[in-house]
């Protein structure tokens, strides 16, 4: 696919000043999203995938967050760079996205609707509504969007009389009711059971079909990546260890994480039970020199605990950050 970004992430680092000391989350982070395209971002628990998109959305408080390197393109800018009420600006319209845990996502305080109507406000700020009556009928038109039945009773009802599924769509709604060029997805079916988790994914894979609107996916699930991704990015300990198309990269990995990744998916056919990978994630504040995934890597070298590997391209869309590749890039 080809296009314009409207997501870059260009040698992002982040840390973050805690007790123990500096702790570095993300190290020279690099991913791009195009145009109207889905791309997931996987890898375990902790790896750093969650504070990698709240640096982009600006929600990261700075202190106890720092960013000695890198940019954040969004739409062309960096947000790093940018004053607060800037950054304001652009969410809902430019970036929205739907956080990890529909439970706790909604204000328990306020009606549904009461919090659909603030974000249609927030999102545009210079239009002008002729009345609630207005506001009330977008916020209904955004649930009907997400197949919820009778919305304008569902707009009277606090987060509390909704299923886990129905806040799910009403996160949905609010994200996508300001018609966003990107939507961040943070494991949006995590809190849900596996056939509301798929209705929840059919249902957003449509709705961003349909609007042709950009969408990174972050999840550990990789059934879920397989379903609605093109592309995507496998990262480990805040380190990209390895990208492409999604087909490419779960049917020939390159890189010893994802092979141990794909191997400790369970499988349905029988044969022998799923393989785990040895170890754990470091510690952030004591991480590894060189390749992160060195300590727990089956065809550990020399090199890899001394320099980190440079992300070589195997072709045009893929590429891995590991030494057994590196004479590739010669190629």
């Amino acid at each position: 696919m080809s296009g314009k970004a409207i997501l870059t992430l260009r040698d992002l680092d982040v840390r973050f000043r805690a007790y123990e000391g500096l702790s570095y989350v993300l190290d020279g982070v690099n991913l791009h999203v195009l145009e109207g395209e889905r791309v997931g971002l996987v890898g375990e628990t902790g790896c750093g995938k969650t504070v990698a998109m709240k640096a982009t959305m600006g929600i990261l408080r700075s202190p106890p967050a720092q960013f000695p390197r890198g940019e954040i393109l969004l739409n062309g800018r960096d947000v790093l760079r940018m004053k607060p009420s800037e950054i304001l600006d652009m969410k809902g319209k430019v970036v929205s996205m739907i956080f990890q845990d529909p439970l706790t996502s909604l204000n328990p305080v306020f009606t549904i609707g009461q919090q659909i109507i603030d974000v249609i406000r927030f999102g545009r700020k210079r239009r002008v509504f002729s009345g609630r009556k207005q506001l009330r009928a977008i916020a209904t038109e955004a649930l009907t969007t997400v197949r919820l039945p009778d919305p304008e009773r569902i707009l009277k009802l606090y987060p509390l009389e909704l299923s886990g599924g129905m806040r799910q769509r009403v996160l949905i709604a609010m994200a996508l009711v300001n018609c966003p060029r990107l939507l961040i997805a943070d494991e949006p079916g995590t809190a849900l059971d596996v056939t509301i988790q798929a209705q929840i994914l059919k249902l957003l894979k449509g709705l961003v079909d349909s609007a042709g609107i950009a969408v990174l996916l972050i999840t550990h699930d990789l059934g879920v990546v397989r379903e609605i991704a093109e592309r995507v990015y496998i990262m480990y300990a805040g380190q990209i260890s390895e990208s492409g198309q999604v087909e490419d990269v779960f049917d020939d990995p390159m890189h010893p994480y994802t092979t141990g990744l794909l191997a400790s998916v369970p499988r349905l056919t029988g044969g022998l039970l799923a393989e785990g990978i040895p170890g754990s994630v470091p510690d952030y504040t004591e991480a590894p020199p060189g390749c992160r995934f060195h300590p727990r890597c089956p065809h550990v070298m020399e090199i890899c605990s001394q320099r980190k590997p440079a992300m070589t391209a195997l072709s045009a869309i893929r590429n891995v950050a590991c030494y057994l590749h590196e004479e590739v890039s010669d190629e």
